[in-house]
């Protein structure tokens, strides 16, 4: 299903296209168009009318707008016609009925070359639609097809329009956190264990507590040498979208021992009140890092990575980095 613009001078006999129930045009020629033959037969039908045009460009550009007109505009697809307002565009849909050329027309409308459109009673406002739908509307030509058509069918609830899908839009933190799902429970502490050692962290270890909503790993943190914090680790994979809530983050909380810190490492996010029980006064803080933090520091140090880990989430780090 196409959408076409057939102008009808400035809007003049716009209303004439929708009170007859059809679109025109004329480019002077006082016979029949030559339906179904070959170019050069529109060629010399325009040359006959038109002995004064010379140029081979403008010649070209004419019988392409009227073979358009007469062949490519099929049943089914939808016709614009700017009205002589300039925000109002008249449409409807090419009816099952073949062009026809009216010698002497009916109606106020001079054009004698002719297709039926049943017009729709609705208008569109051109100005409702993008930038380039409305440069496109500009355009000089009489007929034209429009590129922006799901736009317009769309817009306009077309019957039987069914808009394409929308091809998926890659993301590659999603990409990411989608390889890095396909690692067990154990496997993702291991990995997150890894991490920890890879920005710093001593004596890292797995302590074992899976499932149980408990510390996954530990670490200890040396600021400068001047203090030692041992951190308190817990992770969770989660499918993409989940947003993890504040009671699993407090479990996390009650597990940490006096002095300790907590990080909380997913693949998923956290919902608002996850960050106000992490950052509450008086308790143990923990740090909470979501997928898009992880796959941020596993594209930073990657290098720092076991080759096992490397070899299962099969990642292309560099294309990664530059997405």
């Amino acid at each position: 299903m196409n959408v076409w613009v057939v102008r009808a001078e400035f809007g003049k006999h716009a209303d004439s296209f929708r009170n007859g129930g059809y679109v025109a045009l004329d480019f002077d020629i006082s016979e029949p168009y030559p339906v179904g033959e070959q170019r050069e037969a529109f060629v010399e039908a325009y040359k006959k009318y038109n002995p004064t045009v010379s140029s081979n460009v403008v010649i070209g550009q004419q019988v392409g707008q009227i073979t358009r007109f007469c062949e490519s505009i099929e049943v089914g697809d939808y016709v614009i016609t700017p009205s002589d307002n300039n925000d109002a565009l008249y449409y409807g849909k090419v009816l099952d009925e073949p062009y026809r050329y009216e010698a002497v027309p009916a109606d106020s409308c001079p054009y004698r070359h002719r297709r039926s459109v049943k017009w729709s009673k609705s208008t569109a406002s051109r100005s409702t639609f993008s930038v380039p739908f409305q440069n496109t509307i500009r355009s000089s030509l009489t007929v034209f097809s429009v590129s922006q058509a799901s736009e317009f069918l769309t817009s306009i609830d077309a019957d039987g329009y069914e808009p394409p899908e929308a091809a998926p839009i890659y993301n590659p933190y999603d990409s990411v956190i989608e390889q890095i799902l396909t690692l067990d429970a154990q496997e993702f502490e291991v990995l997150v264990k890894e991490l920890l050692h890879a920005v710093g962290f001593e004596e890292t270890e797995v302590t074992g507590k899976t499932g149980d909503g408990g510390v996954d790993a530990t670490g200890i943190l040396n600021v400068f040498s001047l203090a030692k914090v041992r951190v308190y680790v817990q992770a969770k994979r989660y499918k993409l979208g989940t947003k993890i809530n504040s009671g699993v983050v407090r479990q996390l909380r009650m597990a940490i021992p006096s002095g300790g810190q907590g990080a909380f490492i997913t693949t998923a996010d956290y919902q608002r009140k996850a960050y106000d029980v992490a950052t509450e006064v008086g308790f143990p803080r923990i740090g909470l890092s979501n997928g898009r933090q992880l796959v941020d520091l596993l594209v930073e140090h990657w290098k720092d990575i076991p080759e096992e880990f490397q070899s299962k989430l099969g990642l292309k780090i560099g294309l990664v980095l530059s997405g």
